[in-house]
């Protein structure tokens, strides 16, 4: 395995400095009267790369493409592109400055696996709404309580052009993922000799935050609201969580509720934050590796390393697929590459560094970070001898429906147990149906009472 010695932090910010923007241009150059001229709506360089390996952004998937209805898994816009190279362990040295300490780490220590390289097709795209209201955030956002909530922004991503990591981690936080959504999913945490047993849930959101006529008084500090429903296996069926995500976390925590359908009962769950174990994970990653990333930041110091080009999961139609068995998937030590697609993209690099006196199982993550969408793609994550633990991945499509640039599946690589866990496993299941018409009403814990007592 690939190891990184402890290094201070002023060295360590120094050293991916010198290695990650060398040649990048960076956000301190623009302002908010280059959104959708230099920049696009939401702050990614619209140019492509002097190499024309990155091509310029002319607005992603603007439409679905013929054929396809809303319920539909989401044919492959790109299915006709050929592989341009495989990066394997044999050749990993020739690309390592468009790689993570992560991927090399991978490489080094699975021989079976592999990175196909595909053209770069920057799919990301947002309803205009979003647009609209990014441009208006970009002059009015605050940081305020330490970098633990944000003031003046509502809807759109809230600092399109980051000076900070704080700012980088918020427009993930806030990127937009539709107004409200339901999916049936699964989730597999793999052994070293590739068992598993599958985990399936029904999932349900409500973003509060991306709501049409919303406002900051209306929002009343809350990002989403959340539902999920564990269906399978029998064991643990019946677990139902319900969550309401708040912006400031340390101003007013996580509200969460579980019902239990032993006890048939509802009760507060205020556990379930930071590095607490989700059920169904076998311990493989913690609740704040939800979606990437979720909650509060306060335990970390977040630097804005800079940008980067780098090979990232993108553009996953074929991972996706309809009718794909997970058997076929879900290989030992890691999932099968015959259904991967990697990109060369650039993205946002934010360390962050575990402050003193905080507690958590990761001492340091690395977030690569997509300019086009302020999706988290992939994330090193370093225990406290600072080296590699787990390198976690989300696999990413356009659901041009909507339109949203969003994961399809996220896998979370422990290279000490050479186990994974897989979640988002749809292939077998409904599509995300993101016309639900839902209200704050159905996420209260008197509704979650009702739900588990039917």
């Amino acid at each position: 395995m690939l190891t990184n010695s402890a290094l201070s932090r002023d060295t360590l910010v120094l050293l991916m400095t010198a290695v990650f923007i060398a040649n990048s241009v960076v956000a301190a150059d623009y302002t908010a009267k280059d959104l959708g001229k230099t920049l696009t709506p939401l702050g990614a360089e619209q140019a492509g790369n002097p190499d024309k390996t990155i091509p310029p952004w002319e607005g992603g998937i603007a439409a679905p493409p013929a054929g396809f209805k809303p319920g539909d898994h989401h044919p492959d816009p790109y299915a006709d592109d050929d592989i341009l190279f495989t990066i394997t362990a044999d050749n990993a040295s020739q690309y390592k400055d468009k790689l993570s300490p992560g991927q090399l780490a991978m490489l080094q220590q699975y021989t079976g696996f592999r990175m196909p390289v595909y053209a770069t097709r920057r799919s990301a795209s947002a309803p205009q709404r979003i647009y609209d209201a990014t441009l208006a955030n970009a002059e009015s956002t605050k940081l305020v309580d330490d970098g633990n909530g944000i003031s003046g922004a509502v809807v759109g991503t809230p600092f399109p052009i980051p000076q900070n990591g704080l700012h980088a981690l918020w427009n993930h936080l806030l990127r937009y993922r539709g107004e409200a959504v339901s999916r049936r999913i699964g989730q597999a945490a793999v052994t070293a000799k590739g068992a598993y047993t599958m985990v399936m849930y029904e999932d349900e959101f409500l973003f509060a935050y991306n709501g049409k006529d919303v406002t900051p008084e209306t929002l009343n500090n809350k990002i989403f609201y959340f539902k999920q429903n564990i269906t399978a296996p029998a064991r643990i069926a019946g677990r139902i969580l319900l969550a309401h995500e708040t912006i400031n976390m340390v101003r007013e925590p996580r509200a969460v509720w579980v019902y239990n359908p032993g006890q048939r009962r509802v009760r507060r769950a205020p556990e379930v934050v930071y590095d607490s174990p989700p059920p169904g994970t076998d311990g493989l990653r913690t609740v704040d590796q939800f979606d990437m990333f979720n909650g509060a930041p306060d335990r970390y110091d977040w630097q804005l390393v800079g940008k980067r080009e780098m090979y990232v999961p993108y553009n996953s139609y074929k991972l996706h697929a309809k009718g794909i068995a997970y058997e076929d998937i879900l290989k030992p030590g890691h999932i099968n590459p015959e259904f991967t697609r990697y990109e060369l993209h650039r993205v946002w690099v934010v360390d962050a560094l575990l402050k003193k006196g905080m507690r958590h199982l990761y001492a340091r993550r690395t977030f690569y970070i997509d300019e086009d969408s302020w999706q988290i793609m992939a994330i090193d994550q370093y225990d406290e001898r600072g080296q590699i633990w787990r390198v976690s991945e989300a696999h990413c499509i356009n659901y041009y429906e909507v339109p949203v640039f969003w994961s399809t599946v996220e896998v979370h690589y422990d290279l000490q147990s050479r186990r994974y866990l897989a979640f988002g496993l749809n292939n077998l299941e409904p599509m995300y149906d993101f016309s639900i018409q839902r209200n704050i009403g159905d996420y209260t814990p008197a509704a979650l009472r009702r739900a588990g007592l039917r």
